[in-house]
């Protein structure tokens, strides 16, 4: 029986496979496992941004409401097990090494890819040890993600924007196309905040299939710092969120509005303590994460020029409380890297660019010319960095850096890099002291 660790490198081997798009090997696997997706009430999630705290939300105020709630994200930042959780509790190890040891023969012989077996691994826990609902975040786009085997109460498309555009299209109409496809008759389907040409998709797609659509901007009233919400059934007057930016706000408004739509959810109190406690309630990280006070080390999962945006809109209020301001970043190839840097100019005093360990990670050297072509960067230090982990160590433990900060910025597998370091320095050095004693 091989340990943890050992099950742990193997299901990562599988990323050799790339990604897969189509549903024919996961339905096949789950047939394999007696289908347990069909005995799982789920609400499924989709988006360029914002998938992942809309999910978050709508799982916390689900265990407020008292409901056992399984959820199931990606990636993870540090340990595998982040991806599938039920009431914010971690898959345990046991039950991955005993799956992964059952399966292994059938996943190497159908050549299941990463995303595929970690799909049809979730599914089978949840409905081993049976949630009440589960909360499904898709992949890449809806359509063809393996996580469209499913047959949920809700669909939900938080945002839209310009990603993945050798895959999903080059439009937003087309991108939108891909993500509408996990709306299936029979179900309600909810929108966050989104550009009108992908309302208009949506649109098309729930009248095709006689199903209703609730936009989220239909229910509330944007204040200056807060949103109301308002339904027949549901009145919130001030609707906030514990994460920062004001796109967070319509994060948990549409939550709230999937919820109340869907499960006649209307307790003020389960609402606000859900959307108050969702970090707790569901171990959320990484978007505008505040690693450290003092100095300041901000952590943000902002992979494309939307994300980048929102992100920005929010750091520019506050950034000149710092006297100096540094960016560690990398992305990935295929994101759109250029919009992302242009979105990122006019506010940081040195730049750290640096590689991530995976397949699809930009070249330090492509990114330093990216950076320097573009013009708002001409007064901008721009710099590569080799161990970023090492830099912010450096940055964090400098007395100089008191009253800076940095931001670390640009992909979620740059920020699960640098958190599974920084823990295990911590973890070092804690047991470097215990010695001592």
């Amino acid at each position: 029986m091989s340990d943890f660790k050992t099950i742990e490198k193997k299901i990562f081997e599988l990323h050799k496979l790339g990604v897969k798009f189509g549903l024919e090997n996961t339905l096949n696997f789950l047939r394999q496992i007696g289908n347990p997706h069909e005995r799982l009430k789920c609400f499924h999630i989709a988006g360029s941004n914002g998938k992942g705290s809309t999910a978050s939300f709508i799982a916390s105020i689900l265990s407020e409401e008292g409901y056992k709630t399984g959820l199931y994200m990606s990636p993870h930042f540090i340990r595998f097990n982040e991806r599938i959780k039920v009431d914010g509790v971690e898959i345990p190890d046991s039950y991955i090494m005993n799956f992964y040891n059952e399966f292994e023969e059938y996943v190497n012989n159908n050549k299941l890819t990463f995303f595929e077996f970690t799909t049809v691994l979730a599914f089978k826990y949840f409905a081993d040890f049976p949630v009440d609902y589960a909360v499904i975040e898709a992949g890449l786009g809806g359509r063809l993600d393996s996580t469209n085997v499913i047959n949920p109460l809700a669909a939900v498309i938080t945002s839209v924007s310009l990603e993945h555009t050798n895959i999903l299209g080059n439009t937003i109409e087309e991108i939108t196309r891909e993500k509408a496809a996990i709306i299936k008759p029979g179900i309600k389907v909810f929108s966050g905040l989104i550009p009108e040409p992908a309302r208009k998709i949506i649109e098309e797609k729930c009248d095709e299939l006689k199903v209703e659509y609730f936009p989220v901007t239909d229910f509330t009233i944007k204040r200056e710092t807060y949103l109301e919400l308002y339904t027949e059934e549901l009145n919130i007057d001030r609707l906030d969120s514990p994460l920062k930016g004001f796109y967070q706000k319509y994060n948990a408004a549409t939550a709230a509005l999937v919820l109340n739509k869907i499960l006649d959810v209307h307790s003020l109190t389960s609402i606000l303590r859900g959307l108050k406690y969702v970090v707790t309630n569901t171990s959320f990280q990484g978007r505008y994460e505040i690693y450290s006070e003092i100095p300041k080390v901000i952590m943000d999962s902002a992979h494309n020029p939307e994300g980048v945006f929102h992100f920005m809109s929010e750091f520019k209020s506050e950034s000149k409380l710092y006297a100096k301001k540094s960016l560690l970043f990398s992305a990935l190839r295929d994101k759109n890297i250029k919009e992302m840097i242009k979105n990122l100019a006019g506010v940081f005093d040195e730049i750290f660019v640096t590689e991530i360990d995976f397949e699809r990670s930009s070249k330090m050297e492509d990114l330093v010319t990216l950076f320097r072509e573009d013009e708002g960067y001409k007064e901008t230090e721009i710099k590569t960095v080799s161990d970023h982990t090492a830099l912010v160590n450096d940055f964090l433990n400098n007395e100089k850096n008191r009253k800076n900060c940095l931001v670390i910025l640009g992909s979620m597998y740059l920020l699960g890099e640098v958190k599974k370091r920084l823990i295990k320095d911590q973890e070092k050095i804690h047991n470097e002291g215990d010695k001592l004693k």
